[in-house]
């Protein structure tokens, strides 16, 4: 993994590079531009808010639903929306793969780190949320939010990885990616507290390492406490997946440009 770092850092020009050009490529013939990164949570949670507060009600305590439900749709549409961006990645490269040599993980990764600019500026919409809202802003356990975006930083690359990796193989990774992210969905706290399964399935429910990962921004974010411990499995999940990851793309590596 340290090789790997290394080889990775010495293309970071060539990463942040990437990085401005998908960003730019996505939003350069857009009307609306940037602004995308937040219609979309918040159609999301528009609905959501609709049907959990006046059709199916959803108790979230002293917490509006609105914001309850916009502190767990941004960092899954973060999620989300960097696993199917980072599984085309590749494929959608060609040129690059197949005549020059350089890291290839950098074309995942910088497909990630585009996504990072949407989930920040959503985040803006979030902070606005909490303050029309009159929620506590400045709490001691923001301090906690950089680990909590590491941890799922750390999460999405070893599964983006490994999806562009098998990609290249076989193209029914990505309508399998599709469907898979459709029902991690409804497996994750998102439209729902965590108070609502039962509590003999949490241990296993707590496998799911986006559980921890949501729960841990709702507490420090809307309720201004420190992360549960559920935080570091999902951490110990996370490392894992992306070794798993990280090791499975390299081993493939050198098959790329003959498959693609």
């Amino acid at each position: 993994m340290m090789v790997y770092a290394r080889s990775l850092y010495g293309a970071r020009d060539l990463l942040w590079s990437w990085t401005r050009r998908t960003i730019q490529g996505r939003y350069q013939q857009s009307a609306l531009g940037w602004l995308w990164a937040v219609i979309q949570p918040a159609a999301t949670v528009f609905i959501f808010s609709i049907i959990f507060t006046m059709v199916v009600p959803i108790d979230t305590g002293e917490i509006p639903y609105v914001v309850f439900s916009f502190a767990a749709v941004t960092p899954w549409t973060f999620l989300a929306t960097s696993l199917t961006d980072m599984s085309t990645s590749l494929v959608q490269n060609m040129t690059l793969v197949t005549k020059i040599y350089f890291p290839r993980e950098a074309l995942p990764i910088a497909a990630m780190l585009a996504r990072l600019m949407d989930f920040g500026i959503a985040a803006v919409l979030l902070l606005i949320l909490v303050i029309w809202y009159q929620l506590p802003v400045l709490q001691p356990a923001l301090l906690f939010l950089p680990l909590i975006i590491l941890i799922q930083i750390i999460l999405i690359i070893g599964i983006g990885l490994t999806a562009a990796a098998l990609n290249v193989f076989f193209r029914d990774v990505q309508p399998l990616m599709t469907l898979g992210i459709q029902l991690w969905f409804y497996a994750s706290p998102i439209i729902y507290p965590v108070t609502l399964v039962p509590e003999w399935l949490r241990p296993y429910y707590y496998l799911n390492p986006m559980a921890g990962i949501i729960q841990a921004y709702r507490n420090v974010l809307l309720f201004g406490a420190a992360p549960e411990s559920h935080l570091l499995l999902s951490a110990g999940l996370s490392v894992g997946i992306l070794a798993f990851g990280y090791w499975l793309f390299k081993r493939l590596e050198f098959q790329f440009a003959d498959i693609v």
